[in-house]
């Protein structure tokens, strides 16, 4: 296992871009109150500021100046058990079989909107929202530690948008996406596979006799421990979304919307740290050049999916209104991942990831309970994008899921209102046996060669709330 696998999982959390609430992938959280109430159904409602993310085509609706300023709570709660995982040699890791709450108590995501109306046909906004992100760590002796134990990834888009009402029934949208992303993970060092490498590959002897020579006892080389690396990255990257609503009559309209894929080059660097191993025998120095492991710089470049949303808004009577959604994602640009790692001579490091596209189904409903409150719900199916357990990481133990969402619109005076939303996720168990296929006897290319072996049970509940005001 060296730097290239740590990169690696980078390039994966980073590949998760998306624009759908609660979806797969690295996606999270909410990027509006308003729509998570309805399980993100009302792409073609335009209630508020925040249709610059889901339609930008609905700002064509909005009047005057409006604000909405949110913030959406994600609260995970996740096991793992093991189930044999093993290292190259087809010995077993050892370390902890379960895992309960590697994921953080909860995790906070802002959102705000700006919408202003320059005249009757154009519209202007602007949009700031959190598209993905995740949070996951592991004790440092899972059983899984050679794949992963820990990553944090943070994302922020800035999206300035534009509408223009062609006349009562034709709206387009236009947006520019500004993404931001920040990723840092570690990883255990397999040292004790990295010794019975060498043992196995003939350079045992030599490996013994650097130690000895630097003070080390080889006769212990069994008892060494692992080590541990850890990398960062960051990068910008620019793409666009579009919008187009139809409005068939007063009560009921259509929208489509597409969100471009985004090219990437992430750019960080990897350090190792070996002071972490036990025994007596090793000197760190001797086993970093003996395996290889170097702090480096490192790129990986990507292209992020691009999604479709097609959705519809109808007002069945004064009280009663119901909508629809269904987005598609192409995360089959996933495929496998080349990592560069310069200055060090390692050849490139290729990860088998092989997603394939999903489609998101969200239903939801609004009910108005007088002239200060309005209720919503909705509910919700989507895919993961992991093909199979074969291919399915321990950075993204993703599983297909259902969501079931409430929320509610309370108005404080005619200009001004609080949204709150709930919403309950829950998740297929995930079995995942993914085998890397680099090992430390391998030429041209570096890896703990290990196998994580075990299931993921997750749920979670997103909370939030928003405040919406009109001038």
């Amino acid at each position: 296992m060296n730097q290239k696998h740590l990169n690696l999982i980078i390039a994966l959390a980073l590949a998760g871009i998306s624009a759908t609430a609660g979806a797969s992938g690295y996606r999270f959280g909410s990027q509006s109150v308003s729509s998570q109430g309805t399980a993100e159904a009302n792409g073609a409602e335009a209630a508020d500021a925040s249709t610059v993310f889901a339609n930008p085509a609905g700002l064509s609706r909005l009047e005057g100046r409006q604000f909405t300023g949110g913030v959406t709570a994600l609260v995970p709660h996740s096991t793992y058990q093991d189930d044999g995982s093993t290292r190259f040699t087809g010995s077993p890791t050892g370390g902890q079989a379960g895992q309960d709450d590697y994921a953080p108590s909860a995790v906070a995501a802002p959102s705000l909107y700006y919408s202003h109306q320059i005249n009757s046909r154009w519209t202007a906004g602007f949009g700031a929202f959190v598209p993905f992100g995740t949070d996951l760590d592991y004790d440092r002796d899972w059983a899984g530690r050679y794949s992963l134990t820990n990553i944090k990834l943070e994302s922020l888009t800035l999206n300035p948008s534009l509408a223009f009402k062609l006349n009562e029934q034709h709206a387009f949208g236009f947006g520019i996406d500004l993404d931001y992303m920040k990723a840092s993970l570690g990883q255990a060092v397999d040292v004790p596979g990295t010794i019975a490498a060498a043992q196995h590959s003939g350079t045992g002897a030599v490996l013994a006799r650097q130690i000895a020579g630097l003070g080390g006892n080889p006769a212990l080389l069994a008892s060494a421990g692992d080590a541990y690396a850890g990398v960062k990255g960051k990068d910008w990257g620019v793409g666009f979304n579009l919008g187009y609503l139809f409005t068939l009559d007063e009560n009921t309209r259509f929208g489509i919307a597409y969100r471009s894929s985004i090219k990437h080059e992430l750019k960080g660097g990897a350090v190792w740290d070996f002071t972490t191993v036990t025994s007596d025998a090793v000197v760190n120095g001797v086993l970093q050049g003996v395996s290889r492991r170097q702090n480096s710089d490192a790129r990986v470049e990507l292209r992020t999916p691009e999604t479709l949303s097609v959705n519809a808004f109808h007002q069945f009577d004064a009280r009663w209104a119901g909508m629809a959604d269904v987005t598609w994602s192409r995360n089959s640009r996933m495929e496998n991942i080349d990592i560069e790692f310069l200055g060090t001579g390692e050849g490139d490091e290729v990860i088998r990831q092989q997603w394939k596209n999903t489609v998101r189904v969200s239903l939801g409903a609004s009910y108005k309970l007088n002239d200060d409150v309005l209720l919503r719900a909705g509910i919700a199916h989507d895919n993961a994008p992991v093909r199979s357990s074969e291919l399915r990481h321990a950075a993204l133990p993703d599983a297909d899921r259902n969501q079931l969402s409430f929320g509610a619109n309370w108005k404080l005076t005619p200009t001004s209102s609080i949204d709150f939303a709930y919403s309950y996720l829950d998740f297929k168990d995930a079995y995942g046996a993914y085998t890397n296929s680099c090992n430390p006897v391998a030429v041209g290319c570096t890896g703990n060669g290990e196998t994580t072996r075990g299931t993921w049970k997750t749920h979670m509940q997103l909370v939030g709330v928003a405040y919406n005001q009109r001038f």
